[in-house]
C-alpha cells in the first residue's frame, strides 16, 4: 500500500469515522470508486479499508459490482494479493478491509526513481507472473492490471483492486458502449470482444506493465484513449529501452491473438532462465515451481478423506477458464444435455450398433482423445442413444462405444491446440447432434450415426444456445429469444423473454416448459418464468427472494441454487413447474455456504459440489450428509442408486456412497505430462447402465464399473 500521507480536509463532508468496527485513521488514497483509509484491528493488524463514495452507495448496479469485487478479492486472497479481513457490501457506505501492505505501487516507484534495473525487472516480472498464476487458478480474471494496481512489498509484488474483475466462469456480460479497464493496459479483445475476455488478457496487461517498469512508459502511448485503443488493436508495441534478451518474451505477452500469448507459468520460467545470476545472491533468485514429492504420485486414503494432488500450489484453480461459456456448462450438464468431446480422425468408421455389450463382458478402459498443446486437454462427454458423444481440442464431435471406448467416428474442428469448452460440445436434440463451432459464430447439426454435417446456422448475434424438447433456443444478452426446430432448422418463433443476466435451463427431448431465471439489479430477488418452447408463450412467472441459479427440472420440480451477497451458495430452492402445480417455494439451507457450487439432481436429492472440496446430499427436509473430500477442484456430481461420482482436477474419479456419504473408491490421477498439468474445466462424469465414464487432464476418456469403486 502507498505510504500514509495526509490529504487535508476532504471535499466529501460526510466522510465516516468508522467502517463497521474499524476506526478510520487516515486517508491512503482516493479513486473513482471510493476512498482507502488506514485502520487498525482489535488485535493490532494494520488494515487498508476501502469505503465506497456516498454517491455510489445508492446505486444498485454499483453495489452489485462492489459485491462482486469483495467476492473476487476473497476468492484470490493469498500470498500474492492483499488478504481480505472483513467486509460489508450491504452497509450504508459499503466497505472492505484488507491487510495493509507497506510498500509503494509500481507506478509510484517508477515515477519517483525511474525504470527498474534489469535484475529488479526480472524479479518483479517473475513475482507478478506467479501472482497471476495464483489468481487465475482461483478462477478469476483481473481485467485491470496496471502499475498502480501492483504493490511492491518486501516479499514480492502484490496485485490489488479487483473492482472490475470477473470469475472466469462468470456469466456476467459487459454492457454495450461501456469501456471497462484502463486503455494503455487493455488487451485487443477487451476493445473488440469484451464478452470473450479471459486470463490471456491479464497476460497482455502484464506485458504492458513490465514495459512500463522497464522504460517508464507503456508500449502504446498517447494522451488520447482513442488513439491508444487503435494502437493496441492495430500497431506493434514500442519496446525501445527493454532489455534485449527480454524483448521476445514481452512481444509474446503483447501478441494480438490471445492464443499466441504465453501462460504466467511460461513467463516465470523464461524470466528464471534469462536471469544472469547463478550465485547464492537471494535477491536475484526467482523461485520456480516446487518439485513434486514422488510420494504424491500415489495418494493414500486416511480417515475416509483422500489427500490430493490438488492441494499442491500448482493445482489450485477451482474456476472454469472460459468465462463466456462456463456458467452454461452448469446448466447444460445438470439439465441432462449430452455434452461431449473426443479426438480427430479424418476417416470415420461406419456406424455400428448402439446396443451396449453385456455387463459381464465389460472391463475398465481408457482411451486418449485430445493431444497437442492446449492448456486444457480435458474432454467433455455425455450419453445419448447408448453411445458416448465427446468433444476435445481439435475435435468438433466424436462417438465412442461405451463398452470399450472404440471410436465410431470423429469430426475434426480447427487446430489441435484449440480450447475445449461446453459451448462447443454436441447436444442431441431433434434426432441430430448440435454443436457450436469455435468462436461461437455457427451452429452445426450433425448426423449422429456418421458425423456428417446436415445443416449450419449463423448464430453470431446470439450469446447463448439452449435446447428444450425439440427446439433450439438462441438467446441474446438483451433477452431476445429465437426458437428453431431442432430437426429442420425452421424458425418457430422469436420473442423477448427475460433480459440481462437471464439464465435458461431445459432438457433436449424432454417435455415441459423451458425455465428462465432473471436476477434483480440489486441481487435480492429473482424472477422465475416458464415458457412454452413450442409457441414461446409465457405460462407463468414468480418472483422469488434471493439470487438464484437454475440447476435442473425433474418430475415437475425446478431446482435452483441460492447465493448469498458474497456469491456463496447457501441454500437449495425447489419450485413446482407443472400445470396446476402448487408453486410453493421450498428452501433448504446448506448450513455452511459453498463456494462456486455446482449441482445435479437424482432420486429427489440434490448433490452439490464446491471448489473447496465440499460434497453434499440435500434432501427435501435438509442436508442428508456432507463430505469434505480435501480436493480443491471438483466437477459437477453425477449419481445413481449406489453412488455419487465427481471428477478431480488431477484426473481422478471419486465415488461416494449415496446413502452414507463416505468415500468408497477412487481411480489413479491422470495428469498431462506437458506444460499444463491441471484441468481448469471439468466435465461431470456420465453414469450409464451400471458404468461410470469420466475425462482427465491428460486428454483421456475412461470407463469403470459403478459398483466396483473399491477396485478402481
Amino acid at each position: 500500500m502507498p505510504p500514509l500521507r495526509s490529504t487535508g480536509q476532504s471535499p466529501e463532508a460526510e466522510h465516516p469515522e468508522y467502517a463497521g468496527q474499524y476506526r478510520l485513521e487516515g486517508c491512503l488514497g482516493t479513486g473513482g470508486m471510493g476512498v482507502v483509509h488506514l485502520a487498525t484491528s482489535a488485535s493490532g493488524l494494520r488494515l487498508a479499508v476501502k469505503v465506497i463514495h456516498a454517491e455510489h452507495a445508492s446505486d444498485p448496479e454499483f453495489r452489485a459490482r462492489f459485491r462482486q469485487e469483495v467476492a473476487a478479492a476473497r476468492r484470490v486472497s493469498g500470498a500474492f494479493t492483499a488478504p481480505v479481513v472483513d467486509a460489508d457490501p450491504e452497509a450504508g457506505r459499503p466497505w472492505m478491509a484488507t491487510l495493509f501492505i507497506d510498500g509503494p505501487t509500481l507506478a509510484e516507484q517508477v515515477k519517483r526513481n525511474g525504470p527498474l534495473s534489469a535484475d529488479e525487472l526480472r524479479r518483479a516480472g517473475a513475482g507478478l507472473a506467479e501472482a497471476l498464476r495464483d489468481i487465475h487458478r482461483a478462477g478469476v480474471v483481473h481485467r485491470d492490471l496496471k502499475p498502480s494496481n501492483v504493490l511492491l512489498a518486501p516479499d514480492g509484488p502484490k496485485v490489488i483492486d479487483f473492482g472490475i474483475s470477473r470469475p472466469s466462469d462468470s456469466d456476467l456480460r459487459t454492457e454495450t458502449g461501456k469501456l471497462i479497464g484502463t486503455p494503455p493496459f487493455m488487451a485487443p479483445e477487451q476493445f473488440q470482444r469484451p464478452r470473450e475476455v479471459g486470463p490471456a488478457a491479464d497476460v497482455f496487461a502484464m506485458g504492458a506493465v513490465l514495459v512500463h517498469a522497464a522504460t517508464g512508459r507503456g508500449p502504446f502511448d498517447s494522451d488520447s484513449h482513442y488513439i491508444v485503443a487503435y494502437q493496441v488493436v492495430h500497431n506493434e508495441p514500442e519496446l525501445a529501452g527493454v532489455p534485449t534478451d527480454l524483448v521476445p518474451l514481452f512481444r509474446r505477452c503483447l501478441a494480438k491473438d490471445p492464443a499466441d500469448r504465453p501462460t504466467p507459468y511460461e513467463v516465470m520460467v523464461a524470466l528464471r532462465e534469462s536471469s544472469p545470476s547463478s550465485s547464492c545472491d537471494t535477491q536475484a533468485y526467482i523461485p520456480g515451481p516446487r518439485t513434486p514429492d514422488p510420494r504424491e504420485s500415489a495418494p493414500q486414503v486416511a480417515d475416509g478423506v483422500p489427500p490430493s494432488a490438488d492441494e499442491r500450489p500448482e493445482a489450485r484453480r477451482p474456476g472454469r477458464r472460459l468465462r463466456w461459456a462456463a456458467a452454461g456448462l452448469a446448466v447444460l450438464v445438470t439439465a441432462g444435455i449430452a455434452v461431449v468431446n473426443a479426438v480427430a480422425d479424418d476417416d470415420p468408421s461406419p456406424p455400428v450398433s448402439t446396443a451396449p455389450r453385456a455387463e459381464q463382458a465389460f472391463r475398465a478402459w481408457s482411451v486418449p482423445l485430445a493431444g497437442g498443446d492446449a492448456e486444457n486437454k480435458t474432454p467433455a462427454c455425455g450419453a445419448a442413444g447408448g453411445r458416448l458423444y465427446c468433444a476435445a481440442p481439435g475435435i468438433r464431435a466424436a462417438r465412442l462405444d461405451p463398452a470399450d471406448g472404440t471410436k465410431d467416428w470423429s469430426l475434426p474442428a480447427g487446430k489441435a491446440s484449440a480450447q475445449t469448452d461446453e459451448g462447443m460440445t454436441p447436444v442431441a436434440a431433434g434426432g441430430l447432434l448440435h454443436v457450436v463451432a469455435p468462436g461461437g459464430d455457427r451452429l452445426y447439426a450433425l448426423d449422429p450415426a456418421s458425423g456428417a454435417v446436415r445443416r449450419q446456422t449463423d448464430i453470431s448475434r446470439y450469446s447463448t444456445v439452449r435446447y428444450a424438447g425439440d427446439v433450439v433456443l438462441l438467446v441474446t444478452d438483451s433477452g431476445l429469444v429465437r426458437a428453431v426446430d431442432a430437426a429442420t432448422g425452421a424458425e418457430r418463433w422469436t420473442r423477448k423473454r427475460g433480459g440481462v443476466g437471464t439464465q435458461w435451463v431445459s432438457s433436449p427431448g424432454a417435455k415441459g416448459p423451458a425455465m428462465s431465471a432473471t436476477p434483480s439489479a440489486d441481487g435480492t430477488s429473482t424472477l422465475v418464468a416458464a415458457v412454452d418452447p413450442a409457441s414461446g408463450d409465457q405460462l407463468w412467472e414468480k418472483r422469488i427472494k434471493g439470487s438464484l441459479t437454475p440447476v435442473q427440472t425433474v418430475d415437475g420440480v425446478l431446482y435452483l441454487l441460492s447465493a448469498d451477497l458474497d456469491g456463496f451458495t447457501d441454500a437449495v430452492v425447489r419450485v413446482g413447474v407443472g400445470a396446476g402445480e402448487n408453486r410453493t417455494v421450498r428452501r433448504v439451507p446448506l448450513g455452511a455456504p459453498v463456494d462456486q457450487a455446482q449441482a445435479s439432481v437424482h432420486g429427489g436429492s440434490v448433490y452439490v459440489s464446491g471448489s473447496g472440496g465440499s460434497l453434499l446430499a440435500v434432501g427435501e427436509k435438509g442436508v442428508r450428509w456432507r463430505l469434505e473430500t480435501a480436493v480443491t477442484h471438483l466437477s459437477r456430481p453425477a449419481a445413481d442408486g449406489r453412488g455419487v461420482y465427481v471428477s478431480a482436477g488431477d484426473g481422478r474419479l471419486l465415488a461416494v456412497d449415496v446413502a452414507r456419504g463416505v468415500l468408497t473408491g477412487q481411480t489413479k490421477p491422470r495428469m498431462d505430462d506437458g506444460r499444463f498439468t491441471f484441468a481448469s474445466a471439468l466435465s461431470a462424469p456420465v453414469v450409464m447402465a451400471g458404468r461410470v465414464f469420466a475425462t482427465a487432464p491428460d486428454g483421456s476418456v475412461f470407463g469403470v464399473k459403478a459398483g466396483d469403486a473399491g477396485r478402481w
